[in-house]
């Protein structure tokens, strides 16, 4: 295999793990009632719109179908990623819903 395919799949594996990190938050919104694209806003209020979380909205389901999603399993994932942005407005959500 040579240096630029063995770049490629490494770019395609971190876009599909990317993937997966937006299905996560935004199926974490769905489950806490928020909205995933106001939260990305307020996260990156900069930014236009994200294709890849409107893909990831069309994959979540019902809270009530969906397994939970543990907060700290979240913050990881975002923190992975280097969205500490996101990771703050999900963490500020967090501590506003629980009175923590």
């Amino acid at each position: 295999m040579s240096s630029n395919e063995l770049e490629k799949k490494i770019i395609e594996s971190y876009r599909k793990d990317e993937k997966m990190m937006i299905l996560v938050f935004a199926q974490w919104c769905i489950n806490h009632d928020l909205d995933p694209e106001e939260l990305y806003k307020k996260a990156y209020p900069g930014q236009r719109e994200n294709d890849a979380l409107k893909e990831a909205m069309e994959l979540t389901v019902s809270k009530e179908e969906s397994g939970d999603i543990p907060d700290d399993t979240l913050l990881g994932v975002l923190s992975l990623f280097g969205n500490e942005d996101l990771a703050f407005v999900v963490t500020e959500e967090i501590e506003r819903t629980r009175g923590k």
